[in-house]
């Protein structure tokens, strides 16, 4: 089995051991084990949705502090489109891009145009591969991973080409190169993202050797340090934009789909729409669709837990930002970009197989049905585990008892302590009647 690398951690200290999170986790990753909660790395696929409802703030999110633009000679900042979504009365995007330099960064180069380009290559994707129909979206780091290891039978629809931040990276790193004259690795390229999940892509990429991303910081930090420079910026902002509606659109639920000027498209949001939208496809109940864009946050990239405003009047701002914009700034035949698909095959990744073998998982699959029909049914998490198949499944794997169920441990100590009870009863009854014959 591969190694796993996550972007959301615990805090054993702040944990109380309440079961919010392992009943809201879509992969069921999460356990509570002796008062704590355990995240198992090979089911999470970083969604952020245990540090979302964790009202103790024990789930948090893995990112770079600003700290790490001083390990750098030349620094370039990446800002997601979902940014520009957190600012009251922003008019013109060159604001913020022009803030961010007086911030401290050497230069800007917006994702949102660096997705104008991923959509120019998606529309001619999807044009020639009618057999893959419906196409699914790849730029949310967590679809793709829960389709890894959940819904392999849908891998080949995945579309392989890499996501705009990515692409972005390459183009922001070629243009500093030649203007700054340093070295590539003196040069730091910092993504302004929404989410951990973006951590994850950086640190362990599934399609690609390694990212040229440096570093990830969080929109959430990066915020308070752009307010005042935005006041200056708004007195003569640098012409530093190279995106349109469309890149901009990509911040929301929509805008990649929207980019590709067809009407033949699904796009959906938040995990439990997601799986729901999924396992509809793996049934084939859609026909008819030409494209599926998937996002992990409700409200898309603007719904991220390393954001700061509400997701749909981000979702607003957006679109009031680019209400009047051009169509798009970025194109192929101006910025070409090479080797934009992946580099290497997505693979399935069979976590949830419950043995090593064939044989091993259908005896194991044979015990968590007979478990199953013992154990109570309620799916209360009182004994850690989000449901009883989850905990029937891992007792199988030899990772808990069934006396863990509470229903169980219940009618366990009801019969070993009902004969005691029988005797005392019976000793009641005789010392009642050796008391009433003494009164006679």
């Amino acid at each position: 089995m591969a190694k796993f690398y996550n972007s959301v951690r615990l805090d054993e200290s702040l944990c109380k051991g309440c079961i919010n999170c392992i009943k809201r986790c879509p992969t069921e990753a999460i356990r509570v084990r002796n008062g704590k909660a355990v995240i198992r790395k090979e089911f999470c696929i970083d969604c952020g949705e245990c540090i979302r409802i964790c009202q103790n703030h024990a789930k948090l999110p893995t990112y770079d502090s600003l700290d790490i633009m001083k390990n750098y000679k030349y620094t370039v900042a990446l800002p997601a489109p979902s940014l520009y979504g957190q600012f009251n009365n922003l008019y013109d995007a060159r604001v913020v891009l022009t803030a961010l330099k007086l911030m401290g960064f050497d230069d800007v180069y917006e994702v949102s145009g660096a997705a104008e380009l991923v959509s120019e290559l998606s529309r001619e994707y999807v044009r020639t591969h009618e057999d893959q129909w419906p196409i699914i979206s790849s730029a949310c780091p967590t679809i793709v991973r829960l389709i890894r290891i959940r819904f392999p039978n849908l891998i080949p629809h995945l579309l392989p080409i890499l996501p705009p931040v990515e692409i972005a990276a390459r183009l922001a790193r070629k243009k500093a190169v030649e203007e700054s004259g340093l070295a590539p690795e003196d040069i730091g390229i910092l993504f302004i993202s929404p989410c951990p999940a973006k951590v994850t892509y950086v640190k362990a990429p599934l399609c690609i050797d390694k990212s040229e991303i440096d570093g990830v910081l969080a929109i959430k930090d990066v915020y308070p340090h752009l307010l005042t420079p935005m006041k200056q910026a708004a007195l003569g902002p640098e012409n530093l934009a190279i995106s349109g509606k469309i890149g901009i659109g990509w911040g929301s639920t929509g805008g990649e789909a929207g980019g590709l000027l067809s009407d033949s498209y699904l796009a959906a949001d938040g995990m439990e729409n997601v799986i729901h939208v999924l396992e509809d496809l793996e049934d084939e109940k859609f026909h008819d669709l030409q494209f599926i864009e998937l996002n992990a946050c409700s409200g898309g990239c603007v719904g991220g837990v390393l954001t700061v405003e509400n997701p749909y009047i981000a979702q607003a701002k957006l679109k009031r930002l680019h209400k009047y914009d051009v169509v798009a700034r970025s194109h192929l035949d101006t910025t070409p970009v090479k080797d934009p698909g992946w580099q290497n095959k997505l693979e399935y990744e069979p976590v949830f197989n419950l043995g090593d073998n064939l044989l091993d998982s259908i005896i194991k699959i044979n015990l968590v049905e007979d478990l199953c029909k013992r154990l109570p049914g309620l799916d209360c998490g009182s004994c850690g585990a989000p449901t009883c198949k989850a905990l029937a499944e891992d007792i199988a794997r030899g990772l808990a008892s069934e006396n863990d169920c509470v229903q169980v441990m219940r009618e366990y100590l009801k019969q070993i302590t009902s004969p005691f009870s029988m005797l005392d009863r019976d000793f009641q009854k005789e010392k009642a009647s050796e008391e009433k014959e003494k009164k006679v």
